[in-house]
């Protein structure tokens, strides 16, 4: 399943591009931008059975909104024409469930099942293998399903909006299709009727492995418990205890109540043509309905007249022995009658103001995310657009009425009686309680079953094996050739200077709207061993304890008013053309209005000279909130974590990567939240700050408009030369340090002849990857698996091959295998940077099954069981990822942080071309068959007797 980062940054003026035409005064489609275009419909004009509403310009975005209303069915539509070729389309239902049986959620995964034109079994995850889109997902909100795709391809637009179309008004809602993303009752072996019956499907384990999660535990109470009275009162995505009593008929009556064109919202983004939209949602959904009353209105809660309170229990945090040393969360309103600093009224403005000018790749998701909720109650959402003029009018408030921001908290938090205080403590058996419910659900459910019914489950669980084993006809499916994809990239135009102190700083001149991003990176090859296991806990802290004359109140307020953001990470780089050596450093990363740079500089100058290491209480704090979040993370990434454990001992920076992002460092920052005395742990980063806080071994990247670079130049240089110099030539801890150069394009010129980014990469020649087996044993009712497989770096010829067959693994095993028949929510194959080929499941109610399920996977590889077509789909789903849309901001990075130039994207890119059947049976062969390549595996989940039974398996 493609995952996309959802951040919901605000966006960029995008470049324009004209044509003129032949005809003097006339202009072609695209000769003006899409949102100066936009401003020619009129509102009373009709486009297809729509009619236009409102046409807004909203400037300050680069964008027009075209508010429409469907003539026969009252459907809404908003489209954003924007000059962004990143174009998105999205439909949204009100849902309103009554109960916590999941319905909305099990609706939605169940309507991608197949629909009346595209009836061959989950066309939309097909669809990820037969086009370039660069998202597809759907989401359950409270109280709304989303639909969301993206793609900078017409064609594929047109494929996607169709089979999103199909799946929304008129799904198969098959029953088989309900058991296996719902919820079934079936045997534990389905081909043996002597093994118990236990709950099985993809939204219920989904769901069960959400609930692992405390702060989604504690979310989820907080929205029942102060919103009771309708469907805010339940668990949308469904409670596991819930979901077995929702049936197939209420699924179907569900869909006819909801999925209907009079309660739905549609929304367009991009630079694609409205018209072309219009009419082929008119023509192939909207004019087969009629107008009705959706009924779907939620009632306005009625207001408690005094405050309530509410006490929840949840699991013990994932890596707590002691319930005693666990502590109760409580929220509630804190009030009081201090006034607002003006300083932090400016600083949020100023973060309103960078986010409306920082650019992303996925503003069109941004915006639909952005204005879902608001829209869902029938708010207008061109309103929510106009933020400028929000901001305008606040301040006018304020200016008229020094006391308006009291007056508000007066009137909505301090004399407002519907007031909840929550409050959750751990329970040491909290899930044992939970599995004795399930089950004793469990066994209600069997034993309210007539032998006959029994006997219809099993032959129904052998029904849908046999279904999902079925080769499956997807001819009906839409799809783009592999001769769509362009066959050559664009060139980033990148100039490399070195600065007085020989330091050199990569610039790259693009569109970036007023904002600066400055990057470094500072080697880690002179720190003391014993001091690397605390570098992550370094880089989170640096920016948050104080530095020079400001304390960490005031350094937190100053970088808010001054920066969009401050932040340091570990960056460990595995070499694109040997496994066993690898780059070890810490990323310092940092964007600003240009206004702002002297300032921001400033900020990094005094965080590098003079950072502030004596509050010990606030060292405390950020110790113990960092630990928590690293616990709390586990349900949601347990896959990563697996997968970092499983490449521990495959390479030298596989041993890195656990230690800085794995569950060795989760166990480290637990160890220290617990400490009574801190003060050891906070001695230790004065001296990492000696060995990483200097310009020995640094680069700098700025990417900024090409007429803010001269004075980013001068700021760079001087910040470069305010910062210290180690007074003695430290030698690296590991003797084996080889220097790579990388040269660059300056700007003007097609020759490589600029000059060259060195980075000091370690390399270690005694390694030897060795095999091994870890159980992480965790309170959780399902597992995390990672399976990983030493293969070749990028620059190889057969890592190619390995990359395609990642994802026909994927699509054509694994995805089948995993989620369809093993219930899991997700599961399949990657192949990293580092040259570590990775099998991995996701909520996976199985753990030994799905490593037999890898090795069925190898084996069907090696046997060459697919055709040009399954190669073809691979490649377009590769070639998805590979051509993914790039940020201003991000332009110029690959090559400054991972010294891969566009001369080896291109190379590679061509290699991915030529990719045929016989090369990628012969590296299934070559890697992947078992005693050919070192491979090691991990899982995370619950006790397992097998597991403990088997000697080869470490268990932590």
């Amino acid at each position: 399943q493609r995952t996309e980062d959802k951040q919901r940054g605000m966006c960029r003026a995008p470049g324009r591009v004209r044509f003129r035409s032949l005809t003097r005064n006339s202009w072609r489609w695209k000769s003006v931008p899409a949102n100066e275009r936009a401003l020619r419909y009129r509102a009373g004009e009709q486009i297809h059975g729509f009619t236009v509403e409102q046409v807004t310009a909203v400037p300050e975005l680069f964008l027009t909104a075209v508010k429409l209303s469907h003539d026969g069915t009252g459907a809404r539509y908003l489209h954003v024409a924007r000059e962004d070729s990143n174009n998105l389309f999205s439909i949204q239902f009100r849902t309103t469930p009554m109960d916590s049986t999941g319905v909305p959620h099990v609706l939605e995964h169940t309507v991608l099942c197949g629909s009346q034109k595209y009836p061959c079994r989950d066309p939309f995850f097909k669809m990820l293998n037969r086009s370039l889109s660069t998202f597809m997902n759907a989401f359950t909100a409270s109280d709304y399903t989303l639909y969301p795709f993206s793609t900078q391809n017409p064609k594929d637009f047109q494929n996607l909006l169709s089979v999103y179309l199909d799946a929304a008004f008129f799904p198969c809602l098959r029953q088989l299709d309900f058991w296996q993303e719902g919820w079934r009752l079936e045997h534990e072996n389905p081909a043996d009727p002597q093994t118990p019956l236990v709950f099985k499907g993809v939204v219920f384990n989904e769901m069960k492995g959400a609930f692992t999660d405390n702060e989604r535990i504690f979310a989820q109470h907080l929205q029942n418990k102060i919103l009771p009275d309708h469907t805010y009162g339940v668990v949308s995505g469904g409670d596991p205890l819930c979901i077995p009593d929702l049936t197939w008929e209420q699924l179907k009556q569900f869909h006819a109540t909801h999925y209907h064109p009079s309660n739905s919202r549609f929304f367009t983004y991009g630079n694609f043509p409205l018209e072309q939209h219009l009419k082929q949602i008119h023509e192939e959904a909207l004019i087969k309905f009629e107008r009705i009353e959706s009924n779907t209105e939620i009632p306005k809660q009625k207001l408690w007249e005094k405050p309530r309170e509410h006490s929840v229990t949840c699991g013990l945090d994932s890596f707590a022995a002691d319930p005693s040393k666990q502590t109760t969360v409580s929220v509630s309103y804190l009030l009081t009658e201090k006034g607002f600093e003006e300083d932090r009224i400016e600083a949020l403005l100023h973060k309103i103001e960078i986010q409306l000018k920082h650019q992303t790749t996925s503003f069109g998701l941004a915006l639909t995310s952005y204005i879902a909720s608001c829209w869902n109650q029938d708010g207008d959402p061109v309103e929510l657009l106009k933020i400028a003029d929000k901001v305008s009018r606040f301040r006018q408030c304020l200016k008229e009425n020094p006391t308006f921001l009291q007056e508000k908290v007066k009137t909505y938090f301090k004399d407002n009686p519907h007031r909840l205080t929550l409050s959750m403590s751990p329970e040491e058996d909290y899930h044992n309680k939970q599995a004795k419910m399930e089950a004793e659900k469990l066994e209600k459910k069997v034993n309210a079953l007539s032998e006959e019914e029994k006997t219809q489950i099993f032959e129904k669980g052998l029904e849908l094996i046999a279904l999902q084993s079925k080769p499956q006809d997807t001819s009906c499916l839409p799809a783009l050739k592999v001769s769509d994809i362009e066959p050559k990239i664009p060139f980033t135009v990148l100039e490399t200077t070195l600065t007085a102190d020989e330091i050199p700083v990569q610039y790259c001149a693009q569109p970036t709207n007023g904002v600066v991003y400055f990057r470094a990176v500072s080697s880690l090859n002179t720190l003391p061993e014993e001091l690397k296991p605390y570098v992550p806990l370094f880089c989170n802290v640096i920016t948050k304890l104080g530095c020079g004359a400001l304390d960490y109140r005031e350094q937190a307020q100053k970088i808010e008013l001054k920066t969009g953001g401050m932040s340091v990470s570990p960056h460990i780089i595995p070499d694109d053309s040997h496994l066993d050596v690898y780059e070890q450093g810490v990323l310092f990363s940092s964007l600003c209005l240009d206004r702002n740079l002297p300032d921001m500089m400033h900020l990094w100058s005094e965080i590098f000279n003079n950072p502030r290491f004596e509050e010990e209480e606030h060292f405390r704090v950020l110790v113990k909130k960092t630990a928590q979040e690293l616990s709390n993370g586990i349900p949601d990434c347990g896959h990563l974590y697996a997968s970092i454990r499983a490449s521990k001992n495959l390479t030298p920076s596989g041993e890195l990567q656990e230690m800085f992002s794995g569950m060795d460092q989760v166990k480290l920052m637990k160890r220290i939240a617990e400490m009574s005395d801190i003060k050891p742990i906070l001695r230790k980063l004065p001296r990492i700050k000696k060995y990483l806080l200097n310009s020995d071994n640094i680069r700098c990247s700025v990417n900024a408009a090409p007429q803010q670079i001269p004075e980013a130049s001068k700021e760079v240089e001087k910040f470069i030369k305010g910062i210290a110099r180690s007074k003695k030539e430290r030698k690296p801890v590991r003797p084996h340090v080889i220097e790579k150069s990388s040269e660059v394009r300056p700007v003007g010129s097609e020759m490589l002849t600029g000059l060259q980014i060195t980075r000091k990469l370690v390399n270690d020649p005694t390694f030897k990857p060795c095999q091994m087996k870890t159980h992480f044993v965790l309170p959780f009712p399902v597992n995390y698996i990672g399976e990983c497989i030493r293969t070749v770096p990028y620059t190889a010829a057969d890592y190619a091959s390995l990359r395609i067959l990642a994802r026909l693994m994927t699509a054509k095993f694994l995805h089948r295998e995993i989620r369809e028949k093993g219930g899991a929510y997700g599961g399949g194959a990657k192949l990293g940077h580092n040259g570590i080929f990775t099998f991995y499941s996701y909520r996976d109610p199985n753990s030994l099954a799905t490593l037999k399920t890898f090795e069925k996977a190898i084996k069907w590889a090696k046997s060459g069981e697919f055709t040009q077509q399954d190669i073809d789909e691979a490649k377009l789903a590769v070639f998805a990822a590979v051509d993914a849309p790039i940020a201003p901001s991000d332009k110029g990075m690959d090559h400054f942080l991972y010294g891969i130039s566009d001369e080896m994207k291109q190379a590679h890119r061509e290699q991915l071309f030529a990719v045929n059947s016989d090369n990628l049976v012969d590296v299934s062969n070559k890697y992947l068959a078992v005693g050919k390549s070192t491979r090691s595996q991990a899982v995370l989940g619950p006790e397992n007797a097998d597991i403990t039974k088997d000697p080869s398996w470490v268990k932590r």
